[in-house]
């Protein structure tokens, strides 16, 4: 996933940010390889969901889709433990 460009404004920072996570964050976790943990349609929009780290090795679980040629990040928040063992346990079987 390189050469992603992200689509940012007021309402998705301003959410992500209730959560702790900055842009930069999210950025970071998709385009660190991260696991997908999951693909739905909400009202026509697809999503996918990853969980993935930070380059301070953060783990987060980050939620996107996609507005044309653009990375448009919906949610980012800490994963629960379970989702954190469950990264953790995939990135040592790599």
């Amino acid at each position: 996933m390189d050469n992603l460009n992200f689509d940012w404004d007021e309402s998705n920072v301003g959410h992500i940010t209730e959560h702790d996570v900055t842009p930069d964050e999210a950025e970071e976790t998709v385009l660190g390889d991260p696991l997908d943990v999951g693909f739905d349609v909400v009202n026509g929009e697809e999503r996918w969901s990853y969980l993935g780290e930070t380059n301070e090795g953060r783990i987060l679980c980050v939620v996107i889709t996609t507005r044309g040629e653009r990375i448009r990040v919906l949610t980012a928040f800490e994963p629960s433990r379970y989702q954190k063992n469950f990264y953790l346990e995939w990135k040592a079987g790599l």
